[in-house]
């Protein structure tokens, strides 16, 4: 067979997004869609702010591994057109389950889903692969990491920064005076400083593959064979689990992996309060900038007329996107596309997604509400006496198991 990929010094290096988890700490804002898929800003959604920090670092080969729910998210993907990643040898590619050996499918994990691409990798050509998450807000030009990982001839380098959250939420790193990262524990009871792992890692393809290979034999006495063997009886990638656990200490065991500090804002929101809070900094200023020059945040636009803004509005403090109507109060919130603030009403320190309409008397207080949510008459929904205290409205569907992901709506659980 005619090799799919012929020889192209401009594919040696590939950035691999992993973006196919269920994002369940989200919820119900992932009941019917996926994480990256989610509405940010306004009218950007979380995936772009990964697409538009490759994009302006000059890397033209971009893949995204799915798998749950992608219909929304590649509805706004749109092939790559609006990020300029939709060429014919050059792109954007998706990547979706595939089911065919054993170790193919739905992956177990973020490391088995790294695994399933390392051949597709090499054969591509790739000598370099960066892994990244799409739940992360930063501006970052990966053009120096790269330089600086080839040069130091390091299998592995990963981006670094210093966290003002609970470092054990994440990969705690360890390095010395001269940058070698001498020691990493995922997710500690104890962490030892506040130097955590971005999620974004320079890997070498061939060390990735031998080390992944070593791990995967390492499981040959799994306590039940039938779900970690293939067809001939060998073990599969589907025990490496999550990479923090497996990946990424084998590569420190062996000592060759080197950090890049990332100096600037950097915001996990891989949960409703890291969600809300970094939609406060976005408001007020100190979170990502969504305009900076140079490097903006790119994103599959949605037409829609001018917002309309009527005398009786107040709005403080406030983004208000195109095709919203606004003749109540707005403070330090996000109004999204085709959402109605009635005169009477007030909206306070919430974000709303889309298509919802707050009617008179209504007062939301911390409140996310998601496309088309349904929002009573004269309530007032929500409280400003703890900013943990947050409200997550979703549409009453008539079926509560049913979503609609078409619409990236769906029934929350109780």
């Amino acid at each position: 067979m005619a090799d799919p990929f012929p020889n192209d010094p401009e594919g040696a290096t590939v950035a691999l997004v992993l973006a196919g988890g269920r994002g369940s700490r989200l919820d119900p804002l992932t009941a019917a869609r996926s994480k990256p898929a989610i509405p940010l800003a306004g009218t950007y959604r979380l995936i772009d702010v990964v697409l538009s920090n490759l994009v302006h670092s000059g890397l033209r080969d971009v893949w995204i591994a799915e798998q749950y729910r992608p219909f929304t998210l590649n509805q706004h993907l749109a092939g790559g057109r609006p990020w300029d990643l939709d060429g014919t040898r050059h792109g954007l590619r998706i990547l979706p389950p595939a089911q065919g050996r054993a170790e193919e499918g739905f992956a177990s994990g973020n490391g088995h889903a790294l695994a399933q691409q390392v051949p597709l990798l090499t054969l591509f050509g790739a000598d370099t692969v960066v892994v990244l998450s799409a739940d992360h807000l930063y501006q970052m030009d990966l053009r120096p990491v790269l330089a600086g990982h080839r040069e130091s001839g390091a299998e592995l380098t990963m981006v670094t920064t210093v966290t003002d959250e609970d470092p054990s939420r994440f990969g705690v790193v360890q390095v010395d005076d001269d940058g070698a990262v001498t020691g990493y524990d995922y997710k500690p009871e104890d962490p030892e400083g506040d130097l955590v792992a971005t999620e974004i890692f320079v890997f070498s393809v061939a060390a990735l593959q031998e080390v992944i290979d070593r791990l995967v034999a390492e499981q040959e006495d799994v306590p039940d064979p039938s779900e970690d063997v293939d067809e001939d009886g060998d073990p599969v990638a589907s025990s490496l689990g999550d990479y923090g656990e497996t990946i990424i200490p084998a590569f420190v065991a062996r000592g060759r992996v080197r950090e890049h500090r990332l100096e600037g804002y950097w915001r996990d929101i891989g949960t409703l309060d890291a969600f809300h809070r970094a939609h406060r900094e976005i408001l007020d200023g100190t979170g990502l900038r969504l305009d900076a020059p140079g490097w903006p945040v790119l994103t599959n636009p949605v037409a829609a007329p001018p917002a309309r803004i009527e005398r009786t509005a107040r709005i403080a403090g406030s983004l208000v996107s195109p095709g919203a109507h606004v003749a109540g109060e707005v403070e330090d919130s996000v109004i999204g596309p085709g959402v109605v603030v009635s005169e009477g009403a007030r909206v306070r320190n919430s974000i709303l997604f889309g298509e919802a309409t707050v009617p008179a008397g209504a007062v939301l207080d911390t409140v996310i509400a998601d496309v088309g949510a349904t929002i009573p008459e004269g309530e007032t929904i929500g409280s400003a006496e703890r900013a943990e205290d947050i409200v997550v409205l979703v549409p009453d569907l008539t079926d509560p198991d049913a979503d609609d992901e078409t619409t990236g709506v769906g029934q929350a659980a109780d």
